[in-house]
């Protein structure tokens, strides 16, 4: 199924295969995505308003020139996903999306303004956080491995049961950010400090 309309509202799409498709200045509100294939597909300057992505695999997609507005990603592989080519010209700092036991591998957030940004129990390989403000952001009992933090903003996130992140102290902003006592120890190893 292409979508034929240029809007849809509180529709529910269920197994929707358009891999490798191209979809452009389609509005969708109030809209369930389950289980679609959207992989290596391009949304071109669409808009998504408080729509929820449920087990969806949406590998290598592009969202150039696209809105996002209170939308949920649950479930769902967003791997190598560019979310800097997004529109955000409409939302000063809020967060458009969060993302709850997704896969963001690859993903890149470099230089975005996301604050209260959820990515809970997310595996995040190798993601691109550098330059990012990402103030209260919730990296609660997500993998970070291999993820870059670099001249990052990250005053009062939560990386309580979050695990292998590497965040150095000395360039990175985490005032108030919140750490579980076991994994904190990683912090550490910036300052060139052992523990024994």
């Amino acid at each position: 199924m292409m979508f034929k309309e240029n809007e849809y509202w509180a529709e529910t799409f269920l197994e929707l295969d358009l891999k490798s498709k191209q979809i452009i200045g389609v509005e969708f509100d109030d809209c369930t995505f389950n289980d679609c294939d959207f992989s290596d597909s391009r949304f071109f300057q669409c808009r998504f308003i408080d729509c929820r992505f449920i087990n969806c695999d949406m590998n290598v997609v592009d969202f150039r020139g696209s809105r996002f507005e209170e939308s949920i990603f649950r479930g769902c592989k967003v791997t190598g996903v560019d979310w800097t080519l997004l529109d955000y010209s409409e939302f000063i700092k809020e967060a458009p999306f969060s993302f709850y036991e997704s896969v963001l591998d690859y993903s890149s957030f470099f230089g975005v303004t996301l604050e209260n940004l959820s990515l809970k129990k997310c595996r995040i390989i190798e993601g691109d956080f550098r330059e990012a403000t990402l103030i209260n952001a919730d990296f609660s009992d997500s993998d970070l491995q291999g993820s870059q933090f670099r001249h990052t903003n990250l005053e009062k996130t939560d990386f309580r049961g979050a695990e292998n992140y590497n965040i150095d102290l000395r360039i990175n902003t985490i005032n108030g950010a919140k750490f579980s006592r076991d994994e904190a120890v990683h912090l550490l190893s910036s300052l060139g400090i052992v523990i024994e």
